[in-house]
C-alpha cells in the first residue's frame, strides 16, 4: 500500500512539473496612461483591460508609466487608473517622464527625465525598480551615451526593463483607430485575428532566435501598449499563445531570468534583449526582425483582410 501511495505521489509531482524547455512569456504594457482611442475612453479601456487580464488568468503584468501623460487632457483620472492596475495584482515601473529618445536629446537631459519619472513613482504601491527605454532606444549609435545612461541607472538602483518580443501592436492599433475615425467599415473578426497573429508569430520568432543564440529558452517579455486593441483582444491572444504551447509567466519571474544580468555590447539594441544577444554573437541585424514587425506587411494585411481592399496587380 505504501509503495502504491509513493508511486501515485511521484506521478502527481511529474504532472505538476513544468515541461522541459517549455516556452514561457510575461506581458508588459508601455505608454501608460495612454490617450483615448477611437473605440473607448481611457477609463473604459482600463476597466476592460483589467477584466481581460483576469479572464486570461494573467496573474501579474507590468505597466510602464510616463507621468507627463497625466498632464494631458486624456490624462485626467490617469493616476486612479494606474492604481487600479496595481489593485488588480499588476506592477508599475519607469518609462521616463516624457518619452524622449536618447539619440535625440543626449544623456544629460535624458537622465534628468528619468529622475522626474522616478520622483512621481517613488513610494507608490506596486512599483518595481525597472526602467524601459522609450522607442527601445538604448543609444547603440553612441557608445559613450549608452554607457553614461547605463551607469546612471545602476547608480539609481534601476534595472533595464528589457523586452524580448516586440509585438508591434501599436502600429495595428493606429491603423484601426484611423479607419474607425474615418468611418471605414472593418471586419472586426479579421482585426482580432491579425492582432493575435502578430503577437504569436513575433513570440515564436524570438523563441527560435533565443534557442539558436543562447541554446535555451529564456522567460520572454513581450512589449504591448495600453491600447484599445489590447482591451478588446488580449484574451484571444493569450488563449492563442497557450494553444501554441506557451505558458504565461509573471513579470517578476521573467526579470529573474539569467539574461536580465546581461547587458549586450551590440550594435543592434532596438529589437530587445534576445535580438541584441544574437547580434552580439554575430547575427546580422537584418536577420533579427520578425516578419510580422514589418509595417508594410501589417499595412497590406490590414487593407486586405480588415478593410477588404483588393489591390489589382
Amino acid at each position: 500500500m505504501i509503495r502504491f501511495v509513493l508511486f501515485l505521489l511521484a506521478g502527481l509531482f511529474a504532472l505538476a512539473a513544468p515541461a522541459t524547455g517549455a516556452k514561457r512569456i510575461a506581458l508588459s504594457f508601455d505608454d501608460v496612461p495612454r490617450q483615448a482611442g477611437a473605440f473607448m475612453t481611457p477609463q473604459e479601456r482600463t476597466e476592460r483591460l483589467i477584466a481581460a487580464l483576469r479572464r486570461a488568468r494573467v496573474r501579474q503584468a507590468a505597466f510602464f508609466v510616463n507621468p507627463q501623460r497625466l498632464e494631458l487632457p486624456d490624462g485626467q483620472g490617469g493616476e486612479a487608473r494606474i492604481a487600479a492596475y496595481v489593485r488588480a495584482g499588476h506592477v508599475i515601473a519607469n518609462h521616463s517622464f516624457s518619452h524622449p529618445s536618447l539619440t535625440r536629446v543626449g544623456p544629460d537631459a535624458y537622465i534628468a527625465d528619468i529622475d522626474r519619472a522616478a520622483a512621481w513613482l517613488h513610494g507608490r504601491r506596486g512599483f518595481r525598480p525597472w526602467y524601459r527605454y522609450p522607442f527601445l532606444d538604448e543609444g547603440a549609435r553612441n557608445i559613450a551615451w549608452r554607457d553614461q545612461v547605463r551607469a546612471a541607472l545602476a547608480q539609481r538602483g534601476l534595472r533595464n526593463g528589457y523586452i524580448t518580443v516586440d509585438s508591434y501592436d501599436w502600429f495595428l492599433d493606429d491603423l484601426a483607430n484611423r479607419a474607425r475615425r474615418a468611418g471605414l467599415t472593418m471586419d472586426m473578426d479579421a482585426l482580432r485575428d491579425l492582432y493575435v497573429r502578430i503577437i504569436v508569430e513575433a513570440a515564436n520568432f524570438e523563441e527560435a532566435t533565443a534557442r539558436a543564440a543562447l541554446g535555451r529558452s529564456p522567460i520572454h517579455v513581450t512589449l504591448m501598449h495600453e491600447t484599445d486593441l489590447e482591451a478588446m483582444f488580449l484574451t484571444d491572444a493569450v488563449a492563442a499563445l497557450r494553444a501554441d504551447g506557451w505558458e504565461i509567466a509573471t513579470i517578476d519571474e521573467a526579470y529573474r531570468d539569467p539574461i536580465a544580468a546581461r547587458e549586450p555590447n551590440a550594435a543592434y539594441l532596438g529589437g530587445g534583449r534576445v535580438a541584441a544577444l544574437a547580434n552580439e554573437a554575430g547575427r546580422a541585424a537584418r536577420e533579427l526582425i520578425p516578419p510580422m514587425n514589418q509595417e508594410a506587411t501589417i499595412q497590406r494585411l490590414f487593407n486586405e483582410r480588415v478593410l477588404r481592399i483588393t489591390v489589382e496587380q
